[in-house]
């Protein structure tokens, strides 16, 4: 089976993820400065999570450019991913609105370690079609980013609840920050 309607499909998923982000943020009620600064946890929410989307969409990107091919596993295994992604809107904006406590933001770490465990299980299912030798299987290698991702997120939910939600928010952006350079694993795999 071919790629391209799992490639169309999820990259319209994305655009929609990021425009119901976008139409979540309400125009503030005044015209001061101080106005503004109030939306400030709903838009700082909003960068956040318009971040990852990007970090997703980039590595997804790359990750079916080293496929050849999809099956019916990676198919649900995509679909799987994209549920979790779907559902940052909300997480965002139930963080953001309510100004980082602690439940909002555990809920946002959990969703953001679905997502990364979603996407190891789709990494995983196209190397199990491709086989241990594909280009995806070399790219990745023991892919210790990613690991330190699902560590630190599932350090997050925890930290969040006993009374450190900025600490885990503080921590959700450095693995951000981690990821926003393009993964370059599976790009240099292919030009060899």
């Amino acid at each position: 089976m071919g790629k391209g309607r799992l490639e169309a499909f999820s990259d319209g998923v994305f655009a929609i993820i990021i425009t119901i982000m976008v139409l979540e943020l309400k125009v503030p009620h005044g015209e001061l400065w101080a106005d503004l600064a109030k939306l400030a946890p709903v838009f700082f929410s909003y960068v956040l999570s318009f971040l990852y989307v990007g970090i997703y969409w980039n590595n997804h990107h790359h990750l079916l450019h080293a496929a050849r091919q999809v099956s019916a596993g990676i198919l649900w295994s995509n679909l799987h991913l994209l549920f979790w992604l779907s559902l940052l809107p909300f997480t965002t904006g139930w963080m953001g609105e309510n100004h980082f406590p602690a439940l909002p933001v555990a809920l946002y770490g959990f969703d953001l370690l679905m997502c990364a465990c979603a996407y190891s299980l789709l990494q995983m299912r196209i190397i199990k079609v491709h086989g241990n030798d594909s280009v995806l299987a070399r790219a990745i290698g023991v892919d210790l980013k990613g690991k330190i991702s699902l560590a630190v997120y599932l350090l997050n939910i925890p930290l969040a609840l006993l009374g450190y939600p900025l600490i885990a928010v503080a921590l959700m952006l450095a693995v951000a920050i981690l990821w926003i350079i393009p993964d370059r694993r599976i790009e240099k795999q292919l030009s060899d």
